[in-house]
């Protein structure tokens, strides 16, 4: 296992839309791996490979606490095929846009299709943090942050701190 580095706003590669995984193979148990090693040393409860700079449909997601068990999830190729009416706002914060955090509005149930770490297809029906962590998560294989779901006011504001950041790290 690697840690990988995360990207951080700006970066271009976070608003590409992620290729579905055609095969299960060694290269993307091993990107898996990577993932859930970078997201719990992040630490973050969720990320998608494009957050590491792979642009494939990948998700992990654990939302348990550090004193319990591991519940250890990996969606490959997710989709929701189904959103609730009924709404639910989360505070919510990106291991690419670090220590920002902003309420999010988004649907308060989902039910997500996807491929296991097998190649099986499966299904999940959420609520709570977890539907909230699926659909960021979702969002990031399709180019989305959640700062798009944010007043144009706020977003603009957090996009230009991080991108002058970035320019002071390349000048620095």
């Amino acid at each position: 296992m690697a840690l990988r580095e995360i990207l951080i706003i700006p970066d271009k590669r976070l608003r590409l839309v992620s290729e579905p995984v055609k095969k299960i193979d060694a290269e993307v148990k091993k990107l898996v791996e990577d993932m859930f090693e970078t997201m719990y040393d992040a630490p973050g409860i969720g990320l998608a490979a494009i957050q590491v700079g792979v642009p494939k449909r990948i998700v992990t997601v654990d939302l348990s606490k550090k004193d319990e068990d591991k519940e250890q999830r990996v969606l490959i190729n997710p989709q929701v095929v189904w959103s609730s009416d009924e709404r639910k706002v989360h505070e919510e914060g990106c291991l690419s846009i670090p220590e920002f955090y902003e309420e999010v509005e988004r649907p308060a149930q989902v039910r997500v299709q996807y491929l296991d770490l097998g190649g099986k297809e499966q299904e999940i029906e959420a609520n709570g943090l977890l539907a909230t962590c699926l659909q960021h998560e979702i969002d990031h294989i399709n180019g989305v942050l959640f700062i798009d779901h944010i007043s144009k006011l706020k977003r603009d504001r957090i996009t230009k701190k991080f991108t002058k950041a970035a320019k002071r790290a390349v000048e620095g």
